[in-house]
């Protein structure tokens, strides 16, 4: 089977495949660079993927300028209006030189070292806890000069890994609760445990919806998996209800024009919403937000969508949202094909990264829209943030080497 499909594959991208790109080239490292590459064997990806990340990435930079150009006016940071552009511009060459070496990893080798990166991340969760970074009555950070680790980001890298390989050593009794659903539990369980004390849920909801939706997608029993992701909905809604201020969250949610909520905590909702009002069709135009001008918090970061949509209008926005639509379907189609070509972990990595993009860019669209309560979490590749920034890409790195593996594959090569 397999051999029939590498030759159909290989007459198939001999006929009609477009020239493929470096990832390299992507990085911006130089022809040189990129040319020495190919002659490695590092050669083909998939065009399309790294024009729409490209994409995505390049406007990212633009709106964060724009959207933090006007906190060098604040007394909170006490900065120079290109301040978070050069930091993001700093990020962004660390994530995307990380992101080459993980492209040069093969996938073999991921698979080997998931166990042990899961337990590296969770020591780095510990460890935030005891010499980490607070801000905004949080602890999340690790400093480490110019640029502050965010371990919970990290830990969606991990769990991507760990989840797919788990998947894969356990696919013989994937239907059964005390061998696969359990001990997957403990390690949801672990990671969120050590989230809530940073306090982080977003990030502890992201890290459950990528293990159990990668086990679902592995073959785990669909009435299993409900129940699972039943017992989870309970357990968040019982930290919610355990919270105070989460409570307090979930009321201004729900009414945020209300006096009591507006200038608490509705502040953020109804800001976001008067932006998005205000952008219409079309926008204001870029750079012509009112909201960024200190009304909404967080402009850079959890609601640049809203600054998005306020500047550049809903056509903007709409855009924004095709563009997601596609890279998640994308991933999923590289994941696919990988299985197709019987190669399990890379199928499952893939597709876990899909799952992972799909969701956090749904809670953040959600959350800045006002269909989900605020909940703080950043929008791929667009928001201001080194670590997510770093974690983001590094994970396409990985859904790019699974199709250059499977380009080599169904070249007649090895993986």
């Amino acid at each position: 089977m397999i051999a029939g499909l590498r030759k159909l594959f290989a007459e198939r991208g001999r006929r009609d495949a477009p020239p493929g790109a470096s990832v390299l080239a992507l990085a911006g490292l130089g022809g040189g660079m990129a040319a020495g590459a190919r002659g490695r064997g590092v050669t083909h990806v998939d065009h399309a993927l790294l024009a729409v990340v490209a994409g995505l990435l390049l406007f990212g930079i633009v709106m964060v300028y724009s959207a933090s150009i006007s906190l060098a006016d604040s007394p909170r940071y006490s900065v120079g209006p290109a301040y978070f552009l050069l930091r993001h511009l700093l990020s962004l060459a660390v994530a995307l030189a990380a992101a080459v070496i993980v492209f040069s990893i093969p996938i073999a080798v991921w698979q080997r070292i998931a166990p042990a990166l899961l337990v590296a991340t969770l020591v780095l969760l510990v460890a935030v806890l005891l010499i980490g970074k607070g801000a905004l009555g949080a602890k999340r950070w690790i400093p480490l000069g110019l640029f502050n680790l965010q371990p919970s980001e990290l830990m969606k890298v991990a769990a991507v890994l760990y989840a797919a390989d788990f998947v894969v050593r356990k696919q013989e009794v994937i239907h059964r609760f005390g061998q696969s659903f359990l001990p997957m539990g403990v390690v949801i369980a672990a990671a969120g445990g050590l989230l809530l004390l940073q306090p982080d849920l977003g990030a502890f909801g992201v890290i459950a919806a990528i293990c159990l939706g990668v086990l679902f997608i592995g073959g785990a029993n669909a009435r299993l998996a409900l129940a699972v992701a039943g017992v989870m909905a309970l357990a968040f809604v019982a930290v919610i209800a355990l919270s105070p201020w989460r409570r307090e969250r979930i009321f201004a949610y729900l009414d945020p024009w209300s006096a009591e909520h507006a200038l608490g905590k509705g502040y953020q909702l109804s800001h976001s919403l008067i932006a998005f009002g205000r952008g219409e069709w079309f926008g204001v135009g870029l750079g012509g937000s009112v909201e960024k001008l200190h009304y909404l918090p967080e402009a850079h970061t959890d609601f640049i969508l809203a600054v998005i949509g306020e500047e550049l209008g809903l056509v903007a926005v709409l855009a924004v949202i095709v563009a997601f639509y596609w890279l998640v379907k994308r991933i999923f189609e590289i994941g696919r094909q990988a299985i197709a070509l019987e190669r399990s972990f890379a199928g499952l990595l893939a597709q876990g990264v899909g799952l992972w993009i799909g969701v956090q860019a749904f809670i953040n669209i959600g959350v800045a829209t006002g269909l989900l309560p605020t909940k703080g979490l950043t929008l791929p590749l667009l928001s201001y943030g080194g670590s997510a920034l770093l974690s983001t890409l590094v994970g396409l790195a990985l859904v790019l080497r699974v199709d250059f593996e499977n380009r080599k594959l169904m070249r007649g090569g090895r993986a």
